[in-house]
């Protein structure tokens, strides 16, 4: 069983920046893929991107690439998406989520735990 709490969201105006955070609890974080997903109201929730376990390899929605940049510090079970040149599209309930996989998971089925959510707005 692994918990999951985000958070760092907030709101800001076009342009900023915002990092957010994962505090993982449960056993062998190290062995986890981790990913971001967000959900505009309305939507359906989306893919924002994935890390490896090691940390190694990343994978970007196309949506936010050159501007997000998801991390993970494995000692301090925390997974990091810094988030830059924000735009008011990216505004968003931001979650994390979990799998115990060497994959790099990119749906939402794929991942079996689940963060409660940070709420991000951008304003224009």
């Amino acid at each position: 069983q692994v918990q999951l709490v985000e958070s760092g969201g907030g709101l800001v105006q076009a342009g900023d920046s915002l990092r957010l955070s994962c505090a993982a609890s449960g056993r062998a974080f190290s062995n986890y893929a981790m990913g971001w997903f967000r959900q505009a109201p309305g939507k359906e929730r989306e893919f924002v991107a994935a890390i490896s376990w090691s940390g190694g390899n990343t994978y970007y929605a196309d949506s936010v690439k050159g501007r997000f940049t998801i991390s993970r510090v494995n000692a301090k079970n925390t997974v990091y998406l810094q988030m830059n040149s924000l735009k008011p599209e990216d505004t968003a309930v931001y979650y994390c989520a979990a799998r115990q996989t060497n994959l790099l998971p990119k749906r939402p089925y794929e991942y079996s735990y689940w963060g409660q959510g940070t709420q991000v707005t951008v304003s224009s």
